[in-house]
């Protein structure tokens, strides 16, 4: 009886499961924001690729 209440008392696994955890949760949001970040750079440098091509370029 004894062992078993040991083995519900243990916590000793559950902060690597927290740290894994908030781990994923980091890297997801990682990864959103690089695909959001990206997707601005994209089309900001296609911009300015279409304003270069065109000449209509303020200040050129």
């Amino acid at each position: 009886m004894n062992m078993i209440k040991q083995f519900f008392n243990d916590e000793s696994g559950a902060t690597m499961v927290e740290y894994a955890v908030l781990v994923a949760l980091i890297a997801v949001a990682v990864i959103a924001t690089v695909v959001l970040v990206g997707e601005a750079l994209d089309a900001k440098f296609e911009e300015i690729r279409a304003c270069i091509a065109d000449g209509t370029c303020p200040g050129g």
